[in-house]
């Protein structure tokens, strides 16, 4: 087993010229602004603040790698779905994070963080389609479930697995109770060790 404790800020980049050499294996966070992406990484490593939250959405403008060990990284993509930013600034992100998930061969997998009160909305669907093709491992991770009662999260978590059936894994999350969290980091480490 990896120590997620372990990692340390590597990096942020604005462009595929920033990005660290392409090698050892990637794991890569995406969602919507506000979903709780980076509070989510924050307990999935268990540091406060290795991820920057923010209350305002659209704060992560970069993608951010993050090193476990010499061979194994996560990595914080922008988030999406943000309307709240110029066009070009949009275009600019969305370019930086299509040549990442196409292009980058250390990628192994995808995290999407879902906020589970909303489930899965329009970009969220886009973004799947758009990401299966690539036939990497996608795992969605449901957030912000202390905000539901068990069988509000019970629809959800069965919902999203009908929807996608055998393409997909999916889990229920809390990062301020601490739920999910040993799910969470089991299928990392999971990832890591069945596709290396």
């Amino acid at each position: 087993m990896l120590n997620l404790e372990k990692i340390k800020f590597l990096k942020s980049a604005s462009s595929a010229n920033d990005f660290p050499e392409d090698g050892g294996q990637e794991i890569a966070f995406v969602g919507r602004s506000n979903a709780g992406k980076s509070t989510a990484i924050n307990a999935i490593v268990n540091r406060k603040n290795i991820a920057r939250t923010s209350k305002t959405p659209g704060r992560t403008q970069l993608i951010n790698f993050f090193e476990i060990d010499t061979k194994h990284s996560l990595v914080d993509l922008p988030g999406y779905g943000y309307a709240n930013v110029s066009k070009t600034k949009r275009k600019s992100w969305d370019y930086l994070i299509t040549d990442y998930l196409q292009n980058r061969e250390a990628l192994r997998a995808v995290l999407l963080i879902v906020d589970s009160r909303r489930g899965l909305l329009d970009s969220d669907k886009i973004f799947i389609d758009f990401f299966l093709p690539m036939k990497k491992t996608l795992h969605i991770v449901l957030t912000k479930s202390d905000k539901l009662n068990k069988r509000e999260q019970e629809k959800i978590l069965n919902k999203v697995k009908t929807e996608y059936e055998q393409h997909i894994t999916a889990q229920l999350f809390s990062g301020t109770k601490k739920t999910g969290v040993d799910t969470a980091q089991k299928r990392i480490n999971e990832i890591f060790t069945f596709t290396g």
